[in-house]
């Protein structure tokens, strides 16, 4: 039996409707960024919770306008993060196009320090220059390989998780209410 993610309720206060908006983008409210600190909250609030999670976003409005504005405001959260979605998977392709072409040179430099070295032990074991020039070509060759290592071991995971974070908002539920007074 498959359980089902959790939902996690996140909730949002402004006092006007144009505040979790970016005043700057000229577009219309439901294709617009969302204003940086609204989106910086909801996104926090996000990832503090599993990656399978769901979410119910709820904003609270003081100033609500006459009308319903629930259908605006959760197709703009949901184009604006699956905007962010979109986003951290092209960040995520370029990241593992930059780890690959890091390895092929990284592994070309390594094979050269490690001939480098190899020529150098031969024949030159009792000249201190030649053996520390060795040791550093072997020193080397081993941190060319630290940027591709860093890449595939530790870099792409915290990307994929924020890109499903990111999609499950895309797809949260979203409700509008007027604050009471």
């Amino acid at each position: 039996m498959k359980k089902n993610p959790p939902v996690h309720q996140i909730e949002l206060r402004i006092a006007k409707l144009s505040e979790l908006f970016n005043s700057m983008d000229p577009t219309p409210f439901q294709h617009r960024n969302l204003d940086s600190d609204a989106e910086e909250f909801l996104e926090n609030w996000a990832l503090e919770f599993p990656q399978k999670s769901h979410f119910r976003i709820i904003v609270h409005i003081d100033q609500m306008p006459q009308e319903d504005p629930t259908q605006i405001v959760a197709e703009a959260i949901h184009n604006y993060f699956e905007y962010k979605s979109t986003r951290s998977k092209h960040h995520l392709q370029q990241l593992l196009l930059e780890g690959r072409t890091s390895l092929l040179i990284g592994l070309a430099f390594l094979t050269m320090c490690l001939l480098g070295a190899d020529i150098l032990g031969a024949g030159f074991v009792n000249n201190t220059f030649l053996r520390l020039l060795k040791e550093s070509l072997l020193i080397g060759g081993w941190v060319a390989m630290w940027r591709p290592m860093q890449i595939f071991l530790y870099e792409w995971w915290p990307i994929i998780r924020k890109g499903r974070i990111y999609r499950n908002l895309a797809r949260a539920m979203v409700h509008v209410v007027a604050v009471e007074i």
